[in-house]
């Protein structure tokens, strides 16, 4: 990723919400799907009662699932150990083949039309470890649609949540809102809202009128773009805006040098993600941030919202 890659994403990341409904030619339109690495930052705003934000370089990965099942990338460290490696058993119900889970998910929640490309955003294992605090499954349809969004969660007790956003309004760029039901952070209620917003482009993105943003993207010019992801959750309370989290990244394929300079780059990348919650933690502790004991978990493993 060239310099200005990371300035990029985080302006993005950071935009007012309209600014994020680009219109978009799907990435598979003219190749095939394939495993991706997305190089990118982390960014998290707590606006009350005392004010904390940082940001931090970060690496991910976007994975065409129903690609890899029928054709398997060469890259890709699947279900054994790599420099970065992805493990499936580390998403929906433990399972030996997530892929096969997220259907019977979509199955059972009545979402019959999501049989194109599933991509999963996540974080890999580094050096066998992961902790992933939240994964996003994009579920298309066969002509590139959303048909749903899964938001999986984790908190550091070891309990997980999926939230299913799906509906009329689904779309990259448009606002999904869930009510939080599941607790994150020992400085936040299980209360309020999520309100998220996705935002992929593909290899080629229509040139659109800033004043027509509705047009049809066939209407106007098509140029080459970065391959980029912003997605973003912000939570709400009864008094409004309370937090705002991003990632964000410039996506390109997997490749052996990617993952190497990714690694060596990042070495510690997991470790490094338990170090930063823990001493953000200390610092709300520091400012006199209200605690709250960890209730229960949802008694359903899935959120519709």
């Amino acid at each position: 990723m060239g310099p200005t890659a990371p300035a990029c994403v985080g302006a993005l990341a950071t935009a007012p919400a309209s600014a994020l409904a680009i219109a978009a030619v799907p990435a598979t339109a003219s190749a095939p799907a394939q495993a991706m690495l997305g190089i990118g930052e982390v960014r998290h705003t707590r606006v009350r009662p005392a004010r904390n934000e940082f940001h931090y370089p970060t690496y991910f990965l976007m994975l065409p699932m129903r690609r890899l099942r029928a054709a398997p990338s060469s890259t890709l460290k699947r279900n054994r150990f790599g420099l970065i490696s992805f493990f499936d058993r580390d998403h929906g119900d433990g399972g030996a083949d997530s892929l096969a889970w997220l259907d019977a998910l979509l199955a059972r929640e009545g979402i019959a039309d999501a049989t194109g490309e599933a991509w999963l955003h996540c974080y890999p294992r580094v050096l066998g470890f992961t902790f992933k605090p939240v994964s996003f499954w994009y579920c298309h349809r066969a002509d590139g649609s959303l048909a749903a969004v899964v938001v999986e969660v984790n908190n550091t007790f070891g309990e997980r949540h999926c939230y299913l956003l799906s509906g009329p309004e689904l779309a990259f760029g448009r606002e999904l809102r869930a009510t939080k039901v599941f607790h994150v952070s020992p400085f936040c209620a299980v209360a309020g809202s999520y309100r998220f917003r996705f935002m992929r482009t593909g290899a080629w993105e229509a040139a659109l009128p800033a004043a027509h943003p509705e047009s049809h993207p066939a209407a106007h010019a098509v140029r080459k773009v970065a391959d980029r992801t912003v997605a973003r959750i912000d939570h709400h309370d009864e008094q409004g805006l309370l937090i705002q989290t991003s990632v964000s990244g410039v996506l390109n394929p997997m490749t052996p040098a990617r993952v190497r300079a990714a690694f060596f780059g990042m070495p510690l990348m997991t470790l490094g993600v338990i170090l930063r919650i823990h001493w953000q933690a200390l610092k709300l502790a520091a400012k006199r941030v209200p605690f709250f004991a960890k209730p229960a978990p949802p008694s359903t493993f899935v959120t519709r919202r």
